[in-house]
């Protein structure tokens, strides 16, 4: 059965006809439903939810007859919390109330305030509709077209690694019970080892039912260009392809350079599970991490360079006198004149035994964004105090009944930006408990409790639990490389004048990003000193550019001919 089309609820009064006129392209596609105040826009909400009808996004006019805009958005929200909205006003309402829709937004009572379109084809106004559209469609309701089928039993952690990576890579799947009639019929052409059935299953029409993949298999057979000659050389290896490494592969490969990139995961990096992204410049909307990760590795791609997701690289020989870098994947060597390390950070393990059993049973470490719908109505804990934990639990709070966020530290203060802080605090479902930990956790075949420790007082405390996010400061992604890199005491790569002065050379440091080793530079979250933000680790892919065409002259003397990539 075909579920009905999801609905755009207009509440409007003094400009209700022409709410209505400019919603009116999108009724191919959503129920366009309009009420005249907060009143029957209430009575219209809980008849759509009866009849369960999901509704993607509330426009709500800023005057309403009997009730300020932003109430009656407040409280259509309170009973579709994963609804977007969008608060509409009169051109001169604006001025007026400029600051208090800055209020809003930043304690994320709406996501954009627009003007209600005095012409026609306002199309600045449909694109702010259609981004918070396909950003409701994407993390909020199911996929309407599946690209990949999960088939699997409740519980199954491999399927829950699975999705979140599909999620990352922007592919939509749809996961379903091994009973269900679609996903019998993926069964019917499976082959069984020695006839026991095993989960999950991962279906495509490119590869068919394929049991038990690991996600090196998936990210070659889903997400793979074609592939590079065994004895191909490049100008440019980047290793991580998270902001960082995107940005250096645009900026590479858009100036000739022959460019491959390597993540050992999906593409985009640790700022790719960031469910929403809002203080990077150019999106004042926000984007998601996925969407800025998709687009830049769309760019890279479209200059030529390659990219390969699930591909780990597992060790280095280093070349010297301007020869070439060797990388080592598990089924090939591959060449380059020179190297980018941006492998980016992990997040540290929180080091309960009892825990790790849960692992895709409901903890998750990172933001997991496609496990948030799984959490509808019931109660989650997000632990780590930095802006990727806040991002989790605004993200959490649309579907969970409530949000806690664990910090060892007094509070979010010193380490979370001022604006993710503001939300928070506006958000009645989030709360944060400072100076604890967790040190347990239990439950029968999923999570469903933990025990946390106030650490003031020693006192500890079971809570229901049935989602626990684990967003645990960076560890550096660096253990492939050799000693030939230099590290600080923390694991992260030194560049520039941090570079121990021994391997100067004339008594000049090296390059601001480039390491002890000639011709390999660092860039990102893994670098030594870095900022730990997308936006400066993009700024640093991009600058590592420069240096990487300057090492290239150098050497361009005592290497074969260069093949250069076409721009």
């Amino acid at each position: 059965m075909k579920p009905p089309k999801p609905a755009i609820v207009l509440v409007g009064d003094q400009s209700a006809e022409q709410m209505q006129h400019e919603f009116n392209r999108y009724a191919d596609d959503y129920r366009v439903e309009f009420a005249r105040g907060l009143g029957p826009a209430m009575a219209l909400v809980q008849s759509l939810l009866a009849q369960h009808v999901e509704i993607a996004l509330f426009a709500v006019e800023f005057s309403q007859p009997d009730a300020p805009g932003l109430i009656t958005m407040d409280c259509l929200h309170a009973v579709s919390s994963t609804s977007r909205r969008v608060m509409l006003y009169g051109w001169g309402e604006f001025k007026v109330n400029r600051e208090t829709f800055r209020e809003a937004q930043s304690e994320g009572r709406i996501e954009a305030a627009l003007a209600v379109p005095r012409g026609e084809r306002d199309e600045e106004f449909h694109t702010a509709i259609t981004e918070l559209l396909s950003d409701w469609a994407w993390s909020s309701s199911k996929p309407v077209i599946e690209a990949v089928q999960i088939v699997s039993p409740p519980g199954n952690a491999a399927a829950g690694r699975i999705r979140d990576f599909l999620d990352r890579l922007g592919i939509p799947a749809r996961s379903y019970e091994p009973e269900t009639p679609v996903a019998e019929q993926i069964l019917e052409d499976v082959e069984w080892p020695d006839r026991v059935p095993t989960y999950p299953v991962v279906s495509t029409q490119l590869t068919g039912p394929m049991v038990q993949p690991e996600i090196a298999e998936l990210g070659r057979r889903l997400y793979a260009m074609d592939d590079f000659d065994e004895g191909e050389i490049f100008d440019l290896a980047v290793v991580g392809a998270g902001p960082a490494g995107l940005a250096a592969a645009v900026y590479g490969a858009s100036e000739g350079l022959a460019t491959v990139v390597f993540d050992s995961e999906a593409i985009g990096g640790q700022a790719g599970t960031s469910s929403m992204i809002r203080n990077y410049l150019g999106f004042p909307r926000g984007i998601s991490g996925m969407r800025l990760a998709q687009r830049a590795r769309t760019q890279a791609s479209r200059f030529g360079a390659k990219l390969y997701s699930a591909r780990p690289v597992e060790g280095v020989e280093f070349a010297t006198d301007g020869g070439l870098h060797t990388l080592r994947l598990a089924d090939r060597d591959v060449q380059a004149r020179a190297l980018i390390i941006a492998t980016g950070v992990a997040y540290r393990r929180l080091g309960v035994e009892r825990i790790e059993d849960f692992v895709g049973l409901g903890v998750h470490y990172g933001a997991a964004t496609s496990a948030a719908r799984e959490c509808q109505g019931k109660d989650v804990i997000v632990v780590g105090g930095g802006n990727s934990a806040g991002q989790a639990a605004v993200h959490l709070s649309r579907f969970a009944r409530s949000v806690k966020i664990v910090v060892r530290r007094p509070d979010l203060s010193e380490t979370m930006s001022d604006y993710l802080i503001r939300e928070i605090e506006a958000n009645p479902r989030i709360g944060v408990k400072g100076c604890a930990e967790i040190v347990d956790a239990g439950g029968s075949n999923k999570l469903e409790w933990v025990t946390l420790r106030d650490n003031e007082t020693g006192a500890e405390f079971q809570k229901s639990c049935a989602g626990l996010f684990l967003l645990l400061g960076a560890l550096p992604s660096c253990d492939w490389l050799t000693d030939d890199v230099a590290l600080d005491d923390k694991g992260f790569v030194l560049t520039g004048r941090d570079v121990p002065m021994e391997s100067w050379v004339d008594g000049c440091p090296p390059e601001p990003l480039g390491t002890t080793v000639p011709g390999v530079f660092a860039a990102g979250d893994i670098r030594s000193g870095s900022m730990k933000r997308v936006a400066s680790a993009s700024g640093e892919g991009a600058a590592a550019i420069p240096s990487v065409h300057a090492y290239l002259a150098s050497i361009a003397p005592r290497v074969e001919p260069m093949d250069v990539a076409p721009a």
